[in-house]
């Protein structure tokens, strides 16, 4: 199926977000997150505050945004990506380890801030729900899903997946047990091999692919079957 291209107001409003995003992190970096207000982000993009608060909520939205935009739409590619023959388990796990694990300069950037304030973490957990739609699709495409049930309820573990194994990883320093929530201010130390945590909250969900897969393979021998012609006698 191919998706159609984007029309004119939909381009302008792709760039007007990506103007708005790469201001934040570039006034984050250059001032620290609590120097940058919402006026100065528009101001920099080139929009009025009003046309800043249709694309984001806050401040932190938009710089946390500037990294993980685009992720989850890599995600279900990848994924669609693997052929059929790959586990749909191992095709979802690689696809999200590769994503998360594979900084360039800019994502990098973004981790430093993240590491200095919880409400930035926090900003960048919830950006995990994101992953959920469009690998909805790709599962349900996969796995023969028409009423998308089986597939939302996958794709959706996996973005609660995702977040458990970030709270993990990004812990605010001095209470490296409080991974749910935290204090709006104060440090966060990342703990751990962040593929290691990915691979290991991803883990369980396994059954639930394999069992998609099996429900898809049955489908399609029974497709065949009625699709057959006759045995001769």
């Amino acid at each position: 199926m191919t998706t159609p291209p984007p029309g004119l107001r939909e381009r302008k409003k792709q760039a007007t977000r990506e103007a708005l995003r790469d201001a934040a992190l570039r006034l984050a970096v250059e001032r620290g997150p609590d120097q940058v207000r919402v006026d100065d982000i528009a101001e920099a993009a080139g929009v009025s505050p009003r046309t800043y608060n249709n694309y984001f909520a806050s401040r932190e939205q938009a710089i946390v945004s500037a990294v993980t935009a685009d992720r989850e739409t890599r995600i279900a590619a990848a994924v669609a990506a693997r052929p059929t023959g790959v586990r749909l388990a191992d095709a979802v796990t690689e696809a999200v380890v590769e994503q998360y694990t594979n900084p360039g300069e800019r994502e990098q950037q973004a981790l430093l801030l993240f590491t200095t304030q919880t409400t930035l973490r926090d900003a960048f957990l919830d950006a995990a729900a994101d992953i959920e739609p469009p690998l909805t699709a790709v599962i349900a495409e996969r796995v023969g899903d028409t009423g998308a049930h089986t597939a939302r309820v996958l794709a959706a573990s996996v973005a609660a997946a995702v977040r458990v194994a970030l709270e993990g990883w990004l812990v605010p320093a001095g209470n490296a047990e409080a991974t749910a929530s935290s204090s709006p201010g104060g440090l966060v130390v990342p703990s751990g091999s962040l593929p290691d945590q990915l691979r290991a909250t991803l883990a369980p969900l396994a059954p639930a692919f394999d069992a998609a897969d099996k429900r898809r393979d049955r489908s399609a021998g029974e497709r065949f079957e009625k699709a057959a012609p006759p045995a001769k006698t």
